[in-house]
Parts: C-alpha cells; sequence; structure tokens
C-alpha cells in the first residue's frame, strides 16, 4: 500500500471538516481530508439552518449560495404532542436548505492546497512519532497516511473516538435517526414540525417540506429503532396535514446521532488526536443540531493550531479545550432545555400556558387540539 506523510489529517468532511480544511489552508502545515461521505446515502437531516449557525457563518463571513435553498421558507414551528393531543405554534427562522448540498458548497471552499480524497477511514494506529491511518477509496484500494495530528469529524460513529478512546467504554448515548422522503401534493400546507410521541421514542421528531417533498425522520433508541419508527408513522399519518405519510417513501435515510448528557461526554482529545462537532459529542442534546457546534469547534481548532502549529501536542491539547468551553457549557445548559422538553408533565404544562406561541389562522391548525 502506498504511503504519505502530513502533518494534519482530518477524518470527515461534513461541516466540521470541511471548515476546518478551509481555515487552515493558509497555515504552513500540510493537510491531508479524507471525505468519506456517500453521496447515494446522505445523512439524514432535516436540514434546517439554526440561527445559531447563521450567525456563525456571518461571523465568518460565509454567505449561503442560492442553490443551497429550497422551497418552501418558513417561520413557524408547529410543535405536536400525539399523547394527549395538542398542537402549538412558535416562531422560528430558520433557513431551509438542501443539506448535502450545504456540505458539498463548504468542501468547495476549501482551497486546492488541501488533498482531499474520496474515501472512508478503516483505522487510525498510534506509532513512534504519531498516527498512521489506513482508507479505503470507492474502488476498493487501500491507502495509508502518516501523520503528526489527527483531527476526528467524522461524527456519531467516529473511528477517531474509537482509537482515542481504545478500550475506554464510551458512555454517550447513541440513537438511530430514520427519515424517509414522499411526496408531499400540492393541498398540503407546508409547516415544519416537531412531533413529541413517547409511546415511540423519548425524543422529537420531525417533519419539513422541501420543493415538493415531505420529509419524516426522527431518533430512536438502537433496539428496534425501525419497528419503532413505522408504528409513530402510522400513527402521525393518521393526522390529516401528514396524509403523505400513508404512501410509498421515495427513499429511507439512516444514521447513529449522539446525544450528550454530562460534561464528560464531550471529548476535545489529548495525544495528537482532536476531536470536533459531532465526533466530539459537541450536538444540541435537546434539539440534535450539530451544525453549529461543527462550525464553532473547527473555528476553535483552526484558531489554536494557526497560532501555534508546532507547539507541542499537550499544549495544543489544553488550548483547544479551553476554547470550547463556553460552547461545552452552552450545550450543558440544553440538557435542562432537555429535561423540561422531554418530560411529559413539564412538556404539557408549557404547552397548555400558551407561553411564547403565536396564533396560526389557517385551518391546518385544526389538526389537532
Amino acid at each position: 500500500m502506498p504511503q504519505d506523510t502530513y502533518d494534519l489529517v482530518i477524518v470527515g468532511a461534513g461541516p466540521a471538516g470541511a471548515n476546518l480544511a478551509r481555515l487552515l489552508a493558509d497555515s504552513p502545515l500540510r493537510l491531508l481530508l479524507i471525505d468519506g461521505q456517500n453521496e447515494q446515502t446522505p445523512k439524514p437531516c432535516g436540514g434546517l439552518l439554526a440561527p445559531d449557525a447563521q450567525t456563525v457563518l456571518a461571523e465568518m463571513d460565509l454567505t449561503l449560495p442560492r442553490d443551497v435553498l429550497v422551497d418552501p421558507q418558513i417561520f413557524s414551528v408547529r410543535t405536536i404532542d400525539l399523547v394527549p393531543s395538542r398542537t402549538r405554534f412558535y416562531a422560528r427562522r430558520y433557513l431551509n436548505m438542501d443539506r448535502l448540498a450545504f456540505d458539498r458548497w463548504l468542501l468547495s471552499l476549501v482551497p486546492s492546497s488541501v488533498d482531499v480524497v474520496r474515501g472512508l477511514c478503516r483505522t487510525v494506529a498510534r506509532t513512534s512519532d504519531g498516527y498512521s491511518l489506513c482508507y479505503r477509496l470507492a474502488d476498493g484500494t487501500e491507502n495509508t497516511v502518516h501523520t503528526r495530528i489527527v483531527v476526528g469529524a467524522d461524527g456519531a460513529n467516529s473511528t477517531v473516538r474509537r482509537a482515542l478512546l481504545g478500550k475506554r467504554r464510551d458512555r454517550i448515548l447513541r440513537y438511530v435517526a430514520i427519515q424517509q422522503w414522499f411526496d408531499s401534493g400540492s393541498e398540503i400546507n407546508p409547516f415544519y414540525s416537531c412531533i413529541f410521541d413517547e409511546q415511540t421514542s423519548p425524543v422529537c421528531s420531525w417533519s419539513v417540506h422541501k420543493d415538493g417533498s415531505m420529509i419524516f425522520g426522527g431518533c430512536f433508541p438502537q433496539k428496534q429503532c425501525r419497528a419503532h419508527f413505522d408504528e409513530q408513522r402510522r400513527r402521525v399519518g393518521q393526522l390529516p396535514s401528514f396524509a403523505p405519510l400513508n404512501t410509498q417513501p421515495k427513499k429511507t435515510e439512516a444514521c447513529l446521532v449522539c446525544r450528550p448528557r454530562r460534561m464528560r461526554d464531550m471529548i476535545t482529545g489529548r495525544d495528537g488526536i482532536f476531536l470536533v462537532g459531532e465526533a466530539a459529542g459537541l450536538i444540541s442534546p435537546s434539539s440534535f443540531e450539530g451544525i453549529s457546534p461543527a462550525l464553532i469547534s473547527s473555528r476553535a481548532l483552526a484558531s489554536v493550531l494557526k497560532k501555534a502549529p508546532d507547539a507541542n501536542l499537550p499544549v495544543l491539547s489544553r488550548a483547544y479545550r479551553r476554547a470550547t468551553v463556553r460552547l461545552r457549557y452552552r450545550l450543558l445548559g440544553k440538557c435542562i432545555k432537555r429535561i423540561f422538553m422531554y418530560t411529559p408533565l413539564l412538556r404539557r404544562l408549557a404547552m397548555k400556558s400558551g407561553l411564547l406561541t403565536i396564533r396560526v389562522e389557517q385551518s391546518d391548525a385544526a389538526d389537532m387540539h
């Protein structure tokens, strides 16, 4: 197998990995970005750009191209609790987008000075002076590269995170995200919906419309995840505005997602391994929004590495950990929000109170009462 040597290898070219590669492109480090995303089976995602992510993009002076956005743009979220039947509307300013197009746009911003390969990282092994990584290309060819620093930007099922922890048990919660695409039909009002149904999942599900398609998805405990998804789809499909769920889906997507519960679930790295985005456990435990933590953590790591690229590894590890303190405490705070969202009594009291709700004057609001 051919070998090459780099100063830094980034595993994963989603928002965290692509943004890090872009920001480090003008550093003296020789970089390799391993892009393992399969365009035929993209990551399940509602594809809504949250206000926090919009702010980070603005701070980095990045403007979304028009072809990343999709119709319709939605300014409210319809929150549905199936048991008991209750619906509330809340104002939100998400941007509705094509998630795969968004990821590919970020990747297109990586300068040609960064080596980019399409492949799947299979192993990360410690060597006397760094790490050896083996990755497999689409044609089955396996290559091995050597590097001083490894960055894991490879999501919930991170190969780099497993290499860092070794035999230590990783206690972060993982769910299976499943979503399906349906023809929506012109008669369906295109709301973004957040759905609670504790009979099938302890966390929320979602529906969103994109250019004539309706996406329905959610996160489910790994055991019997598909059966629970199918049952929830059946239950939600009984509501008038969810009639497309009773038709044949156009496609199904699934992957693992993380859900941190405590600070030690958020691992930034050590010994020449750094973790960014969901690989570090940096994802909202209440909404599963991961784009803004991916952008923030990758920007923090880029700042640390650019300031002192030749510093010893323990110094870099401590600096990166300090640079993410605010982000990690913000996500920890969302664990408190999670309690109110996912404790049925507290959620029902909040929805019943009508606090912060808006009035939507249309018949679709009468689907549930």
